[in-house]
């Protein structure tokens, strides 16, 4: 379908734009498409009128094609030349999905009233183009309005997201920090814990003066000095007035140019010994006094108030060492002397020879209550005695001391070993009630072919006959001396021919805790069956040497050791038994 207007007036153009929307009309073109053709072929015409002249529109409809490919309407205006159109000097298109409903584009009324309502009417789909617009403007707005709350939203999402991660951030910090707090207080502790048992393994001050510089530098401090008070080589050389401050006062002293701030501790200007360094001196405290003063100089890194705490706590702890370090010594130096006082030299008796050895624990206080002695009585005989009081020390030491006295004593009257040993028992019972003891009495006379014993407690003394043959008389003991119960301890008797040798010994020779003290009693009797006859005749004293070797070569010696040899010689009198320790 092809139609076509000549325009040469503005009557003309108007008839021509109306009948080009009623085409597009016609063939479905949407409004929006219908009016931007109008609209571009409104403004065409205008500059055609314009410029002058007869022009020529030409409207061409294309239905659509019967496999469903769109149809088109085209709009061309040329200038007229000799009555006919020639080239297009503008030319538009719309494509259209469905074919024209019948109306003619070529009916457009002529007279004046239905030429301007057909004018008018074709403002139509502009005014359903600015209703739409205004919709669209509407929906605008309402996303608009919508997008701006939702920038809102992610704007708070984002300010909270950043407020999150800030203290996300800040916790992060603080818990590297706690963690390294942590860190260093376990290292601390570890420190003061090793630190403390390296102390309290030595009983003696030296030692311990010597490993306190060890232990702190470098990590605590860069030099250590010990200023014991009662140390009078030491104390000739000076001493910063800060080390004199916290002897006088027990608080510890910083001396610097700067307060340190350390807990506890307080400031004093820089030391005129040490003027460009700064000091820390704690007192090494105890009970009553200061002991000394402990003074520091600062590592690469200065001290804390954690580690000023750690320090103070160590310097107490040094303190309390040193000073029991010192108590045992003087304790022990007490007991060794009166133990060596009681080591008398044994008594020399025709036919019988006497050697002893006595060892000391090497572990804790060296002096237990293990004794030996050896008398006589008035009536010849001769009275061999191993005793073992409970504990170490000074108090077992005494002990032993008054319970030898008063065998002496009960010995001098007569009396057999288990009359010996009853009344030692009521003896210890009454003056130590807490105290208890262990004992063995031998007792062997110069007419008599026997030897009397009798054991509270104790361990069995060995016997060797001549011939080598060894046996244990274990025979029923009595009960340990001092205990809450009445006994009478009794006697036993065996033979005792010339060559024999008797053995008496404490529980530190034989006990291992291991095993017990059976294993020990036949190692003991194995030791002294293997020594020859002839060897004990002329030298008891090597002979003890020989037995004690094998016996001790496994010992921890934590127990004191005491060993007694009783030998019955072959003729005459026995060259000059003896003591003898180690």
């Amino acid at each position: 379908m092809t139609d076509t207007w000549k325009i040469a007036t503005v009557d003309d153009a108007a008839r021509a734009r109306i009948a080009a929307a009623r085409l597009a009309a016609a063939h479905g073109v949407s409004t929006v498409e219908r009016t931007r053709l109008v609209t571009a072929l409104s403004a065409q015409l205008r500059q055609s009128l314009v410029k002058g002249g007869s022009w020529v529109m030409t409207l061409h409809g294309t239905p659509p094609s019967a496999d469903g490919g769109p149809g088109r309407i085209t709009v061309a205006l040329a200038a007229a030349a000799n009555g006919s159109a020639g080239k297009p000097s503008w030319q538009a298109s719309v494509a259209v999905e469905e074919p024209g409903r019948g109306e003619s584009a070529a009916r457009v009324p002529r007279d004046r009233k239905a030429f301007a309502d057909a004018l008018l009417s074709a403002d139509e789909d502009t005014s359903r183009i600015l209703d739409r617009l205004s919709e669209q403007e509407q929906l605008v707005s309402f996303h608009r309005e919508e997008l701006h709350q939702t920038n809102q939203g992610v704007l708070a999402l984002h300010a909270e997201l950043d407020a999150a991660g800030r203290v996300q951030r800040e916790l992060f910090a603080a818990e590297r920090a706690a963690r390294t707090e942590a860190e260093s207080a376990r290292r601390r502790l570890t420190f003061l814990a090793d630190a403390s048992a390296a102390l309290t393994a030595s009983l003696n001050h030296e030692e311990i003066l010597d490993r306190l510089p060890q232990l702190l530098v470098p990590g605590y401090a860069r030099s250590v000095d010990v200023w014991l008070l009662d140390d009078d080589v030491r104390k000739r050389s000076p001493r910063p007035a800060a080390a004199v401050a916290a002897a006088r006062t027990g608080r510890p002293q910083y001396a610097a140019d700067r307060p340190g701030g350390l807990p506890g501790v307080d400031d004093l200007p820089p030391s005129a010994l040490h003027p460009d360094q700064p000091l820390l001196c704690i007192p090494l405290p105890t009970r009553h006094a200061p002991l000394g003063v402990l003074t520091l100089t600062p590592p690469e890194d200065p001290w804390g108030p954690d580690d000023a705490v750690m320090l103070v706590e160590l310097a107490r702890r040094a303190g309390t060492a040193i000073d029991h370090a010192q108590r045992f010594e003087h304790n022990r130096d007490i007991a060794e002397t009166l133990q060596r006082a009681l080591l008398t030299d044994l008594p020399t008796t025709p036919g019988l020879g006497l050697a002893a050895r006595y060892l000391p624990a090497t572990h804790g206080l060296n002096i237990g209550g293990d004794w030996y002695d050896a008398f006589k009585q008035p009536d010849g005989g001769l009275v061999a005695v191993m005793g073992d009081v409970t504990g170490h020390g000074l108090r077992a030491a005494v002990m032993m001391s008054q319970l030898r006295t008063a065998l002496r004593a009960y010995a001098v009257d007569g009396g057999t070993p288990g009359q010996l040993l009853t009344r030692l028992h009521v003896f210890l019972h009454h003056l130590q009630p807490d105290l208890y003891a262990t004992a063995v009495i031998a007792r062997f006379h110069p007419d008599e072919s026997t030897v009397t014993w009798a054991a509270a407690g104790h361990p069995p003394p060995v016997l060797r006959t001549p011939g080598g043959g060894v046996r244990v008389l274990d025979a029923k003991p009595g009960a340990m001396l001092g205990i809450p119960l009445h006994q009478e301890i009794r006697d036993h008797t065996a033979e005792l021919p010339p060559g024999s040798t008797l053995a008496l010994y404490t529980d530190g020779l034989v006990e291992r805790r291991a095993e017990g003290i059976d294993p020990g009693i036949r190692r003991l009797a194995e030791a002294l069956g293997a020594q020859r006859t002839v060897d004990l005749d002329r030298d008891l004293e090597g002979a003890a040497d020989r037995i004690l070797d094998p016996m001790l070569r496994d010992s921890q010696r934590d127990d004191d050791v005491c060993l007694l040899l009783c030998h019955v010689g072959d003729t005459g009198a026995h060259p000059g038994p003896g003591r003898s320790t180690a």
